[in-house]
């Protein structure tokens, strides 16, 4: 009889145990999985309350994890704790949806030049970023020339970088925002029209 009491209590408290153990394993994945959220959010936050100051000639660049830190006054850095392809995509929502500026879209050539021997993960790269890109079009420029076009700009126009976890090299997509209400031709007329009144 003391021997079944013993074995009960040795069981009940075998059960206690394992379900604190448990509890606390669940709630520190769980702890996990909100710090991993959080930081995701807290990328996005910073891009919506950044957007609405951005405007024509401005810059938002989403680049691979190589993607050096400048000394340029008009650059400005966020790290987002993700892969490069979720990142773009989410940036570009945000660029279509905000109803004043529309993207110029520029990618490196090298990026098509890229076997999968020499970099592992490119080819399903490419074909993310297509899926993502859509039909928007997309220019391409060698490596070194976005760096210039990047230099002039930003001295004179804010460049927000949002630096992401890739590091697959020249998957950098670079975005020049162009005024999404207007545009080249309506610029045109009205030059025209202010030069009939001078």
């Amino acid at each position: 009889m003391k021997q079944s009491a013993y074995s009960i209590k040795y069981l009940v408290i075998l059960w206690i145990t394992g379900c604190l153990v448990l509890t606390a394993c669940n709630a520190r994945v769980g702890d996990q999985n909100m710090e991993i959220e959080n930081k995701s959010e807290h990328w996005k936050q910073q891009l919506s309350e950044k957007l609405p100051l951005l405007g024509h000639r401005n810059w938002i660049l989403v680049v691979d994890k190589a993607f050096p830190e400048q000394n340029s006054v008009g650059m400005e850095y966020i790290y987002a704790n993700e892969d490069l392809v979720p990142v773009l995509k989410q940036v570009l929502a945000q660029v279509n949806q905000s109803g004043h500026v529309k993207p110029i879209i520029y990618q490196d050539k090298e990026l098509n030049f890229i076997t999968e021997k020499q970099a592992r993960g490119i080819v399903q790269f490419r074909t993310n970023v297509k899926e993502v890109l859509g039909k928007q079009k997309v220019q391409t420029l060698f490596h070194d020339s976005v760096f210039k076009k990047l230099d002039v700009e930003g001295k004179l126009f804010k460049v927000l970088v949002i630096k992401t976890d890739e590091v697959i090299p020249y998957t950098s997509v670079f975005l020049q925002l162009d005024c999404a209400y207007w545009n080249s031709d309506k610029e045109r007329e009205l030059r025209t029209i202010l030069n009939t009144h001078k």
